[in-house]
């Protein structure tokens, strides 16, 4: 403590100030006494020899005056006085509540104010010492000083907190800050001391509350968990913790999820429970709580979330009652509600109790799970049913709740499509309440059912059931086509055997065949719709495909239309026809060109999709398995909604009359799902579409590996190639045109032909001419008997006579009728005379004519 004559001070005055004490007593006596002695040295002089000693001395106090006089002037001297602004700093520093401490670069005290004195005990001015030496002897502080007074010496600053034993024995806790002070005269360092025993024992006493309140919490016969917006637990109570067996270091991870301690839809239902905008809502939930091994327990949730400040429901507390047996001391009644809870929870049907304005009063989880992100969009947080409704039908559903609050027993339902993303849809049973008190309270139950699946598997058997319909049709009238082509082709060439080309109705003949091939052209297209034509597929890597195929394709785009190609890697074998395959990778650039009539691009990609990766396509009907995907993309306008699903139809079209068959995407369509793949439509207007193909992975076996590759070039033909030939034909065909004609090209080339109008009549000519007969020619698709059953009666009395089937269907649409392993040749309708004849002819000259297709001849 200070003295008492020192605290008789003025209480403005600092204990310490030295700081405006720049001179030295010991100089001014030097100077004095030097003074002195020249007076004396001077007066033992006499006359005029003191004389220039004494105007040296006074020239040399006049210089020294005038120097002294312009230093001053300039500020190189200044007097030592204090003004009015250095006087209020004095007194602020020195009545301060913290004391402090001002040492030059010697160390020595400077500045001191009384609060310094009394926090360091110091007895008077005089016993002023600096802060090292203050707490030099204290350990617990001892590090604290040496880091500030690094921290002084790099020209920082710096504040500790420290705790102090005092020389009395008592403990207290001080707060030491220290930082540089620059002036003229160098820099100099200011030590701040203050005492905060107070503040910290506030603290601790706070702490060990929170701590009292935390064990409390932790230990409370309830448990109690926080969780943020998105589901995340960041605090769990130790009594909840041991209900479920987890461990409490999991929590405030982030991983921690309310999936994980509530079993079933539960997180669904506590996730949508909403607050109005600036409100809190409290909900009471009954769920089952599931353990860290499985086993679920029964619990009641007292559920409370308050609204964020960017909209959203924000962080929730929850409180858990024990809802286990024993746990109530209704045992019955406690069980009848767990039951209850459980049962209303899990059951499929999503329910719902609102009021007749449609606002929910309680919900289960299923419920919560269909509609809740829907429900958190209602800008008023009513958490109305209608809201959760499309725009459309929420009328329908709300008439159906105002009769059930009127006291309608049967109301009917309600199909309705939920808003978002996915397309989902929901059936909706409205029934009223019968204990509801009126418009305030409970109006109504309603139970939704989700029938989106449902839907889309009726849209697609619809689908399905409309284009089997179409290609029923397509494929019925390429049927009958196919015979009327047969003969127009067939007589065509019979006519022109006949004429020369220089005859002039030779070009006219030529014109008929060529209309005729065109219309066959058409017919083929039909077929492939229907999958009904003849497919020849073999084992292909579609990346060498493809690549072959670039330049035709970057020929037909134009220079427009930029083509690009994005090669998977390693893509897996697939099994196809060739040409049939060329083709639908023609039609879909071809209508990708045509769709950007200004230009742009058109990219097609491939890669493999293994049987994992299927579902996230999200395609209805595509069946889980290995896919090599082709993808057709192009940058043009889109396929407009209103036509997405009439596209694959034969003869739609959106192109200009006479610009298109309208047959183009219906062939793709048909090939594809004939080689056992998918193919899919996406687009959005404006933004471009593609074409999006499956087709599922061939495992090659050794045998196919083996099989050399057939040349592309085509093998050249002898011009004068022999076309006659000799032995018994039994042509059978029901269509006369197509039989006369037959029957002439064969025989004007040296076969004898036996013609037969049915099956039937066939058997009888068989037996009439018996051994003679070498091959039969027969229609397929004919009155009476068709032309498998005509085999297998054939087969009877001999086994060994060889068979072309002709038919305008594919070989695969009758080829199932047939014995497993039976050997017969395949003519596709319609074809020309030089194509029957050397069928005929190889057949004849052949084994046996499995398989046979001289179409391609």
């Amino acid at each position: 403590m200070s003295s008492v004559a020192e605290r008789s001070r003025p209480a403005t005055e600092p204990a310490i100030d030295r700081s405006g004490r720049s001179g030295s007593i010991g100089l001014v006596v030097l100077l004095a006494a030097g003074l002195v002695g020249a007076g004396l040295a001077i007066s033992f002089l006499k006359g005029e020899a003191a004389q220039p000693w004494i105007l040296g001395l006074l020239a040399v106090l006049s210089m020294v005056g005038v120097v002294a006089l312009f230093a001053g002037a300039v500020g190189l001297i200044q007097i030592a006085t204090r003004g009015a602004k250095d006087d209020l700093t004095r007194a602020i520093a020195a009545t301060a509540e913290e004391g402090i401490l001002v040492t030059d670069s010697g160390g020595r005290i400077v500045f001191a104010n009384e609060a310094y004195l009394d926090l360091t005990r110091a007895e008077g001015p005089a016993a002023a010492r600096t802060v090292e030496r203050v707490f030099a002897g204290n350990a617990d502080v001892a590090e604290a000083i040496y880091r500030l007074s690094q921290a002084a010496r790099d020209g920082k600053r710096a504040f500790e907190e420290a705790r102090v034993t005092l020389p009395d024995g008592r403990g207290a806790w001080f707060r030491i800050g220290v930082r540089q002070a620059a002036h003229a005269g160098g820099a100099d360092t200011v030590w701040t001391l203050s005492d905060v025993t107070r503040e910290r024992e506030r603290h601790e006493s706070v702490f060990q509350e929170l701590q009292h309140a935390v064990d409390f919490l932790d230990h409370a016969p309830a448990g109690f968990f926080a969780a943020k917006g998105d589901g995340s637990i960041v605090y769990m109570n130790a009594t909840l913790a041991g209900w479920l067996d987890q461990d409490l270091t999991r929590v405030g991870s982030g991983g921690f999820k309310l999936n994980d301690i509530l079993a079933g839809d539960g997180a669904s239902l506590v996730e949508a429970v909403s607050p109005k905008p600036g409100a809190v809502a409290t909900e009471i939930i009954d769920v089952d709580l599931k353990t860290r091994s499985g086993r679920s327990q029964p619990a009641r949730l007292l559920h409370a979330v308050a609204w964020a400040h960017d909209g959203t429901p924000g962080a929730s507390r929850t409180l858990v009652l024990d809802r286990g047996p024993g746990a109530d001391v209704s045992e019955p009644l406690r069980a009848a509600e767990v039951r209850f809870a459980r049962f209303f929870n899990n059951t499929p049907l999503a329910i719902a109790t609102v009021d007749a304005k449609g606002r929910i009063a309680r919900s289960n989880a299923p419920f919560a799970r269909l509609f809740g992100e829907r429900l958190k969009g209602d800008p008023a947080g009513e958490r109305s049913i209608l809201s959760a409704l499309a725009e459309r039908d929420r009328a329908a559903l709300e008439a159906s709740i105002a009769a059930a609050a009127g006291g309608a027993s049967e109301v009917a339902p309600v199909d309705a499509s939920l808003p978002g993303e996915g397309g989902r849809s929901a059936r909706l049973f409205v029934t009223r309440v019968d204990d509801g008190d009126g418009d305030d309270g409970e109006a109504a139950v309603v139970y939704a059912l989700d029938v989106s699946d449902q839907r889309a598997l009726e849209a697609q058997f619809a689908q399905s059931q409309k284009m089997n319909a179409v290609g029923q049709l397509a494929g019925g009238v390429a049927h009958d086509f196919n015979n009327v082509l047969t003969a127009i082709i067939g007589y065509s060439d019979l006519l022109l055997a006949n004429h020369r080309p220089t005859d002039p109705s030779f070009q006219d003949i030529m014109q008929i065949k060529q209309n005729a091939n065109r219309a066959a052209s058409l017919v083929r297209q039909l077929l492939a719709f229907s999958r009904r034509q003849t497919l020849r597929p073999q084992v292909i890597a579609l990346g060498d495909v493809l690549a072959e195929l670039r330049m035709l394709l970057a020929r037909l785009v134009g220079e427009q239309v930029k083509l690009e190609l994005v090669h998977g890697r390693d893509l897996w074998l697939v099994k196809a026809d060739l040409n049939q395959f060329e083709q639908v990778i023609i039609n879909l650039v071809v209508n990708a060109r045509d769709a950007m009539v200004d230009g742009g691009q058109v990219t097609i990609r491939t890669r493999n999709v293994p049987a994992a990766e299927v579902a996230a396509f999200g395609h209805a009907g595509l069946t889980v398995a290995d896919y090599v995907l082709i993808d057709v993309e192009d940058t043009g306008p889109g396929i407009p909604e209103e036509i997405a699903d009439k596209i694959f139809e034969p003869f739609f079209s959106t192109k200009e009359v006479g610009k298109g068959t309208g047959l183009g995407l219906s062939t793709v369509y048909g090939i594809v799902k004939q080689t056992d793949g998918y193919v899919f439509a996406l687009s959005q207007p404006g933004a471009g579409a593609t074409f999006r193909i499956f087709l599922p992975r061939h495992i090659a076996t050794q045998a196919e590996e083996e099989e050399p590759k057939p040349s592309s070039a085509p093998s050249a033909e002898g011009a004068a190639q022999d076309m006659t030939g000799r032995g018994t034909v039994l042509l059978v065909e029901d269509e006369d045109a197509v039989r006369a004609f037959a029957a002439r090209a064969l025989a004007s080339r040296g076969y004898t032909v036996v013609e037969a109008r049915s099956g039937v009549e066939a058997l009888e000519k068989m037996k009439e001419h018996g051994p003679a007969i070498e091959l039969v020619v027969s229609d397929v698709v004919m009155p009476e008997m068709d032309g498998p059953s005509l085999l297998r009666e054939l087969r009877k009395t001999q086994p060994k006579l060889k068979i072309i089937f002709v038919s305008g269907y594919a070989e695969d649409a009758f080829k199932k009728n047939l014995p497993e392993g039976e050997a017969f040749a395949f003519l596709p309708k319609p074809f020309s005379l030089k194509q029957l004849v050397q069928a005929v002819k190889d057949t004849m000259g052949s084994g046996n004519g499995k398989g046979l297709d001289p179409a391609g001849s």
